[in-house]
């Protein structure tokens, strides 16, 4: 009876998992997924200690100069029982399990330490998921971050999705509040692939919104419909006084058509791939002894 209802619910899940509204039978398959994850998530419950948690820093430019405006710290794990684990594998996992809170606030910590090794006029940006915002101590968290490192607020961005709107949606926009009393920026992340509603734009003063990848490869193949919204959304950003960044640039004729479009900032592997924060140090001191 036992097996019969845990291969029942594992179905059951499956059916969730697939959007609901489906009918999912049980195949073997689906206990081995199981499995992996309750392995995964026991791994990633003592990933911080074992220093398995790691930082990578992605350049974001100004679409005209290209100069490096900010990074945008990106979490990477390598496991010692699973090897190297995708992000898009153990971040939906450690939002399910709300893991997501003690290591976002790590990610916070650590990326404000290392933005203290850049100049004074880089940012960094942080992406915070729905999860850490309804926590009533996330305002605290990035007050902590800041005040431990020594990071000006006004280098803090933070990056979220329009999915926070979707649940808690006061709570979240309370949040973000408090945190931008701090002086900290915020970021619309991934706008027009999910939840949009003009109304979030009203209700809340983004610096920038990032405009999808899917929108930059589609503008790219001349898709009417791609390349009217980067428009729209650039006309839209211009009006309400925020800034524009263009993801997944990453050739020469992506580049050239975004700054036509208007974009003022531009991310992709054109300019750099998600670095070691040696690496993204090096650009600086490069920098350096170019204008010396």
């Amino acid at each position: 009876m036992e097996e019969l209802l845990r291969n029942a619910d594992l179905a059951l899940y499956r059916a969730k998992d697939e959007g609901g509204g489906e009918h999912c039978t049980y195949e073997p398959s689906l206990h081995a997924s199981a499995e992996e994850r309750r392995q995964l998530e026991f791994s990633l419950r003592r990933a911080i200690q074992n220093n398995e948690l790691v930082l990578n820093f992605q350049p974001v430019v100004d679409a005209n100069t290209e100069k490096v405006l900010s990074f945008e710290a990106l979490l990477r794990w390598h496991s010692k029982d699973h090897g190297f684990v995708s992000p898009a594998k153990f971040i939906p996992l450690a939002e399910d399990t709300r893991l997501i809170v003690p290591i976002g606030s790590w990610v916070l910590e650590q990326a404000c330490k290392e933005a203290t090794h850049w100049p004074d006029d880089v940012r960094i940006a942080v992406n915070v998921s729905g999860e850490q915002l309804i926590e009533p101590e996330f305002p605290s968290t990035v007050v902590r971050a800041l005040a431990n490192s020594g990071l000006d607020a006004k280098r803090l961005e933070i990056e979220v999705t329009e999915s926070i709107f979707v649940r808690d949606a006061s709570v979240a926009r309370a949040a973000l509040e408090q945190v931008m009393a701090l002086g900290c920026t915020v970021a619309l992340d991934d706008f027009g692939t999910g939840y949009s509603s003009l109304g979030y734009l009203r209700k809340l003063r983004f610096s920038t919104i990032k405009v999808d990848r899917s929108f930059v490869e589609g503008a790219a193949k001349q898709n009417a419909e791609s390349l009217a919204i980067i428009r729209a959304v650039v006309a839209m950003a211009d009006s309400l006084e925020m800034s524009t960044t263009a993801e997944g640039v990453e050739t020469e004729e992506q580049l050239e058509l975004i700054r036509k479009l208007g974009c003022k900032k531009i991310q992709g592997y054109f300019f750099g791939r998600p670095m070691p924060s040696a690496e993204a140090r090096e650009i600086f001191r490069l920098e350096q002894m170019r204008s010396a």
